[in-house]
């Protein structure tokens, strides 16, 4: 399995923890994927997120998406950070870190991560608006 670390953190991310999580050199690629929290969103101008969630069941759903990823590719090293409460637009919410020998494996791995996360993982994001707010689910 591949080594993995995460953390959820009450504020906006910015991506260097999850890249040194995964700094080695064995690694001939590096994926970081930074999801940020754009400005339009459902046809409606976004003036924030907010985001929730059970950190003890996030932390054991992030491990079980982890060794399922890690088992589908020849991945290296893992590291995810997650933000918490309040995030503005252009700010960042989530960022992956995939270390791999070869870049295939970490671009794949990276895909299949998020799609899980959005999917699976215990955090609910809330759409703020100029006019009113909306759970939109799980997912970031």
């Amino acid at each position: 399995m591949a080594a993995f670390h995460s953390r959820l953190t009450q504020a906006p991310v910015a991506g260097d923890w999850a890249r040194r999580a995964v700094d080695g050199p064995d690694a001939g690629c590096t994926v970081v994927f930074l999801g940020t929290v754009r400005a339009q969103s459902r046809g409606r101008a976004v003036g924030g997120l907010e985001y929730q969630a059970y950190p003890r069941m996030v932390e054991a759903e992030l491990e079980r998406i982890a060794a399922e990823v890690g088992a589908a590719h020849e991945v290296l090293r893992m590291a995810v950070e997650h933000s918490l409460g309040a995030v503005g637009v252009g700010q960042c919410s989530v960022v992956l870190a995939v270390a791999s020998a070869h870049r295939a494996a970490a671009f794949a791995a990276a895909a299949a991560f998020m799609d899980a996360l959005k999917e699976r993982a215990p955090i609910w994001k809330k759409e703020l608006y100029q006019d009113g707010s909306s759970w939109i689910g799980r997912g970031s």
